[in-house]
């Protein structure tokens, strides 16, 4: 042993000298490391035993099938532009799409989480109104979107009424959660002094959620741009069609421009929405 080891080991402190609180937290939990190796085991046996039913073998195909990545890569890296008006007028679409979404679904989800959150609604309203809007939460806007094509046809209503009925489940998620976990002072202190249920919800609990459920509806208003740039795919408005349409003429020149355009635009939402939820919160 050297003489730097020594010394070291004898200025530390025994452990016999060690309080029973301090001497218990140094003590191996070999309870939490078998846990998450047990949920680490869990994993890759899942990864394990869908490994060829989702086809994860097929990856050697990226590099057998050089020649046609080798044409997806030349032509995205020259993206033909000659349509750039038609390509910002189907943004601009999108977006307006994603616009009246949001609004729709933060107009109705305001009363749905109120109704959802157990310390505004009773647990026989709570729980219906939470299935309901799982089920709206479950289902993905394409989905929707298919549903309300067949419904008022082709055009751009059809990618509005998807994103505002798929978003009402997740804003009615996101605002009940942040009903139930404010402060109830603010609250009794109203009902104190005679106020009615309406009146405890609007001056108790609307000044205290406010600025969260303002930055969670920007959140949900960036996320709604992006899925409604697919949303045309299926004939429900956007830009999603003119990218589907080139793709499928084998212009990628043509879809990597519509594409540029899509990430320019979203990363400026992306940018000053961001900002507006820094100021929010």
């Amino acid at each position: 042993m050297s003489f730097a080891t020594a010394n070291a080991v004898s200025s530390a402190p025994p452990l016999d000298g060690l309080s029973p609180e301090l001497r218990e937290a140094l003590k191996p939990r070999w309870s939490g490391f078998l846990k998450r190796a047990g949920v680490a085991v869990i994993i890759a046996v899942m990864l394990g035993v869908s490994y060829y039913p989702a086809e994860v073998d097929r990856w050697t195909f990226l590099i057998t099938d050089a020649d046609n990545m080798a044409v997806f890569i030349g032509d995205f890296l020259s993206p033909d532009f000659s349509d750039l008006d038609l390509f910002i007028q189907k943004m601009v679409e999108t977006v307006q799409i994603a616009l009246w979404g949001s609004v729709l679904s933060i107009a109705a989800g305001i009363p749905c989480a109120l109704l959802s959150s157990n310390n505004i609604a009773p647990v026989w309203i709570v729980q219906p109104m939470r299935r309901l809007m799982d089920a709206a939460r479950a289902i993905n806007e394409l989905v929707f979107a298919i549903l309300f094509v067949a419904a008022v046809g082709l055009g751009p209503f059809a990618g509005v009424m998807a994103l505002f009925i798929h978003n009402l489940g997740v804003i009615s998620k996101l605002f009940s959660e942040a009903v139930e976990a404010i402060d109830p002072r603010p609250v009794e202190g109203i009902r104190a002094t005679g106020a009615s249920r309406l009146q405890q919800v609007i001056y108790g609990v609307i000044p205290q959620v406010l600025p969260l459920w303002s930055s969670f509806s920007l959140y949900r208003f960036e996320t709604l741009v992006r899925s409604a740039t697919v949303l045309g795919i299926v004939g429900a408005g956007g830009i999603g069609f003119t990218f589907y349409e080139s793709f499928r003429a084998f212009q990628y020149d043509r879809a990597a421009a519509v594409i540029i355009v899509v990430v320019a635009v979203v990363s400026i939402i992306d940018i000053v929405s961001s900002q507006l939820r820094k100021r929010l919160i």
